[in-house]
């Protein structure tokens, strides 16, 4: 591709509103182009790139036995409704009307899709075990698009989904994906771990993140500096320190005046903040059949912990969840500031109430709690003598310097970009869908479901990530969208060698199956380097009047600072051996990877 007939370019400032480099870079070297909040074009380098990034993982799959396909992007809504995720699924949820006026969906993802092709194809267990992909185009309208194209609402992924006669070939499929993931992730030269993490909205039971560590990911991460245990911080667990066990004592109102936050409260009654129970207050949205229900949410921990909003999702099984406003907190009979679930009305006028408290607080006596009246707290609460709970389970949130549940050796935090991830479904569609095979005995019984998936614009920003320097992007050969950036230096007035020479090397590079972008344009070489070192192809080579005179082209690496002149007959190999060790370097980093169930 010549520059002077390329759809693109380069921009000397990023846009005001980009925070990560990726998104910086990508829109400086041409990459890409924003249409509206997390709306982006892939221009046409980023589309080369991403070409690349998703024939990696067609051979990955194929090579596990996938069977590649296409799935619609526009689904009916019925398919959402026999799972009741159209219930569960808040706004994030594209949801439209046809000119019939029938429900639409754009697609979020496409388990339903899937369950309803495999009740329709799957009758029996010769059929199984299958795997089967696509790579095809999302929506999910987050209120927060940012960082380009690490966090979008439309985007493009490749989903695979195994269905299996027995959990024996899940786990089997699974494992499959999980090594083919790290393949694929270290093919695009991008380190990966994977963790263990929250099934959300997918369900099912297990489920891993493949994450990229970057100070600039918006995960955190808990990384047990003993064992290795590793999940996200919305799942992580943790051994929790119990307090000496107390004998409970009477309860007793204290004033407690301008003590509305734990700290205040902590230092005004000279007390750490372990013998405090925080209340936190929140409004659930509960999915009942084909509707849902508000309900208000009294989240208790003990004060030297915090809340992990997953968790509380997870035990309400809750479609939506937001803080409460103060005149929701009003509404239910407390006091904001000094509120607790002591002394409230057995039922709101306003919201139900549904008390739900970390399983911690079973094992802590005589902590201090509001008293719902302003400027007053109570000592010496108990759960169980003076307050129930409707819900005891774990919601509390891991940090770094917590004890790892595996082995109790000190966590660590970490930040991360999910770039892909695993998830064993089970029968959650199977079951809702009707989607059973008939086994060696005639019986029908449920298919076992799994589902994968990578972002490919989310993992080329994510590469993109890795690799840069003050000067711009510096990609891996794998990934590159053309691997030489042929660079012309403009000669003096009258004199054709330079152009001749590069227009001939431009045609020998081609037809000897290297992918060049050749810089025509008629441009300082100030210019022209900087836009080289901007768009960050592995191989650059310059040819200029002054190399022309010993018969050399100047040839350098982007990831290197030494330039070397190579003679003009030698160069197409020397530039297919350099394409050559780059790609075994890459080669090299594609390893063996140990299942951590």
């Amino acid at each position: 591709m010549r520059m002077s007939m390329l759809f693109s370019q380069t921009l000397r400032e990023a846009p005001t509103d980009a925070e990560m480099p990726s998104h910086k870079l990508l829109v400086r070297a041409g990459f890409i182009r924003q249409l509206a909040a997390g709306i982006y074009t892939a221009m046409p380098l980023a589309k080369r790139s991403i070409t690349k990034i998703e024939n990696i993982m067609r051979d990955e799959i194929n090579a596990i036995g996938g069977q590649e396909m296409t799935m619609p992007v526009v689904h009916p809504a019925e398919v959402w409704q026999e799972t009741e995720r159209w219930y569960q699924v808040g706004s994030e949820m594209g949801r439209f009307k046809d000119k019939n006026d029938r429900d639409m969906v754009l697609a979020m993802t496409h388990e339903e899709v899937v369950a309803d092709l495999t009740r329709k194809e799957i009758h029996s267990y010769r059929q199984l075990p299958v795997l089967i992909y696509h790579i095809q185009t999302k929506w999910r309208d987050d209120p927060r698009p940012r960082a380009g194209l690490i966090r979008v609402r439309e985007f493009t992924m490749k989903d695979s989904y195994s269905l299996d006669a027995d959990w024996e070939g899940l786990d089997k499929q699974y494992r499959a994906h999980y090594q083919a993931y790290f393949d694929i992730f270290h093919r695009c030269g991008i380190p990966v771990i994977a963790v263990k993490s929250d099934v959300g909205m997918m369900g099912g039971k297990v489920a891993h993140e493949y994450m990229y560590l970057t100070p600039h990911g918006e995960d955190t991460l808990l990384i047990c500096n003993n064992c290795g245990y590793a999940a996200n911080r919305q799942v992580a667990t943790f051994k929790k320190e119990a307090l000496p066990k107390e004998e409970a004592l009477p309860l007793e109102k204290v004033a407690t005046p301008d003590c509305k936050t734990i700290a205040e409260l902590a230092e005004f009654l000279d007390i750490p903040e372990a013998k405090t129970a925080k209340a936190v207050f929140m409004v659930a949205d509960i999915p009942v059949g084909e509707s849902s229900i508000q309900k208000f949410i009294f989240a208790i921990v003990r004060g030297d912990m915090d809340l992990n909003e997953t968790k509380l999702v997870n035990a309400l099984q809750a479609s939506d969840i937001r803080p409460a406003t103060e005149e929701e907190i009003v509404a239910i009979g407390a006091v904001p500031g000094y509120a607790s679930p002591i002394g409230l009305p057995e039922k709101s006028a306003y919201l139900p109430v549904v008390t739900v408290v970390d399983d911690l607080l079973t094992e802590s006596q005589n902590l201090v709690a509001g008293a719902n009246d302003a400027s007053y707290h109570m000592l010496n609460t108990n759960l169980g003598r003076d307050y129930q709970a409707d819900i005891i389970t774990d919601l509390t949130a891991a940090r770094a310097g917590d004890a790892c549940s595996e082995c109790g050796g000190s966590f660590r935090e970490v930040r991360g970009v999910e770039v892909g991830n695993i998830f064993k479904l089970g029968t959650r569609y199977s079951d809702s869908m009707g989607c059973t095979f008939q086994d060696k005995d005639g019986k029908e019984k449920p298919v076992i479901m799994g589902s994968y998936g990578i972002g490919s614009g989310r993992l080329l920003a994510s590469v993109a990530e890795e690799y840069n320097d003050e000067y711009g992007l510096i990609w891996p050969i794998t990934v590159a969208p053309y691997q030489v950036h042929l660079v012309m230096l403009s000669a003096k007035k009258g004199d054709g060698t330079v152009e001749e020479t590069a227009a001939q090397l431009y045609q020998d590079l081609q037809a000897g199956s290297v992918e060049v972008l050749f810089d025509d344009r008629q441009e300082s070489p100030g210019v022209k380097f900087n836009d080289a070192d901007l768009i960050g192809l592995p191989i650059r080579l310059t040819v200029g009047a002054r190399g022309l005179e010993g018969g050399n082209i100047e040839f350098k690496r982007r990831d290197q600072k030494e330039k070397r002149l190579i003679s003009q007959d030698e160069i197409i190999e020397a530039v297919k051996a350099e394409i050559a060790t780059l790609e075994a370097e890459i080669k090299a980093e594609v390893v063996a990877v140990t299942f951590d169930e």
